[in-house]
């Protein structure tokens, strides 16, 4: 893996004749704890919004978010640490329900690696898993709800029927109500509040494509960190983001870039004013 932005500075030269005009990035195999480092959430870790969203997601070349209905045939080794890192740092990995059905989506697992960083922060061995759903259209039977390190967190809206809502909590999920109104969908902001209020605040998304954007939307995405594949699938997948065009476009900044095996991971902060 090679880091192509920001390089290191290199050391001062005895002459400026000396001076290279910059520093030829290092092609090695990095450790979880290098990695870990370049991906730390910013401390304390709150946006705007009390806390910090970071999503996580591939695209290929041609801006499809999957492939065949999976984002797997997009990945790489490369992308398959850097996704462990980013889990090993969140308190809670907040995803859609559709993303939980089509991926199957099962409980985050306590990692030997980033235990002390997480004992120090005073987070539990492994990051909570939050789902979003409106309709709780889940199968609490799944080891995501019934086998958790730390209980799955289901996250809806106000008009969740009251079924959905006992099994849920049958399973030993805990359910948090985001969002009201006769729609019964979920807030977007809302989530990431709730969520603060519960104490994670180190927040990480993995899509979907819609949930995502429904966050960008809101004006709560803190962090993209974008892995491009060196990949072409045509047909229609959706992009890494679907849904309604924000009024203004939001503007980022490039945080850092890292290589591995043509695929970069990029990492984009947002800008505030």
């Amino acid at each position: 893996m090679r880091r192509l932005f920001p390089l290191p500075v290199p050391a001062p030269a005895e002459t400026p004749a000396e001076t290279p005009a910059e520093t030829p990035a290092e092609d090695r195999e990095w450790a979880l704890g290098e990695l870990a480092d370049a991906y730390a959430y910013p401390e304390p870790p709150r946006g705007p919004s009390g806390a910090w969203l970071r999503a996580n997601m591939v695209s290929s070349l041609d801006g499809a978010a999957h492939h065949d209905g999976r984002s797997k045939p997009l990945s790489s080794d490369a992308d398959m640490r850097i996704f462990g890192v980013l889990r090993g740092l969140a308190d809670a990995v907040v995803v859609g329900a559709e993303t939980v059905r089509r991926e199957g989506y099962r409980p985050a697992r306590a990692r030997e690696a980033f235990a002390e960083r997480r004992a120090a922060l005073g987070q539990p061995p492994a990051p909570a898993i939050a789902v979003v759903s409106a309709s709780l259209d889940l199968d609490f039977s799944q080891p995501l709800f019934t086998e958790p390190l730390v209980p799955t967190i289901v996250i809806t809206g106000a008009t969740a029927a009251v079924e959905r809502i006992e099994a849920a909590r049958a399973a030993g999920v805990k359910v948090v109500f985001a969002g009201a109104g006769p729609s019964g969908r979920v807030d977007a902001a809302a989530v990431v509040t709730a969520l603060a209020e519960l104490g994670h605040t180190r927040l990480l998304t993995e899509g979907g494509p819609t949930l995502l954007a429904e966050f960008a939307a809101a004006g709560v995405l803190d962090e993209l960190c974008l892995a491009v594949a060196p990949l072409v699938t045509a047909g229609d997948a959706k992009r890494i983001m679907n849904g309604p065009v924000l009024g203004e476009p939001e503007r980022f900044t490039l945080a850092s870039v890292l290589e591995e095996a043509g695929f970069l991971f990029t990492r984009y902060r947002r800008i505030y004013q």
